[in-house]
């Protein structure tokens, strides 16, 4: 069953930055091999639903199991018959709105 996850994994801790540990978990999901797409809020992982929960789940143990305490924020897309959808969707919208990139010539 294909499903598209937006998916938050934020290390709890001391100090300002903690963009070490949050390169950690993303390693692991750009190692995983299923389609992946990071911004400044989330990370989008597209594949079979019990690939993408695994990812997910390593990703969120690669700290904690370190000691470090761990949030996840997870909103899934499931949508049987569809893939593709990381992309397909914005394509719809930008389309919609006049183009490849959503703006009027």
């Amino acid at each position: 069953m294909n499903t598209l996850v937006a998916v938050a994994i934020s290390p709890s801790g001391t100090g300002d930055e903690l963009s070490g540990e949050v390169a950690q978990v993303i390693k692991v999901i750009r190692e995983s091999g299923l389609k992946n797409r990071t911004n400044s809020m989330f990370t989008e992982i597209e594949g079979p639903w019990d690939e993408v929960m695994k990812v997910v789940k390593e990703a969120v143990f690669v700290l904690a199991e370190k000691g470090v305490r761990t949030g996840l924020v997870l909103k899934a897309d499931i949508r049987p018959g569809y893939t593709n959808m990381m992309t397909a969707k914005v394509d719809k919208v930008n389309t919609l709105l006049g183009g490849p990139d959503g703006h009027k010539e």
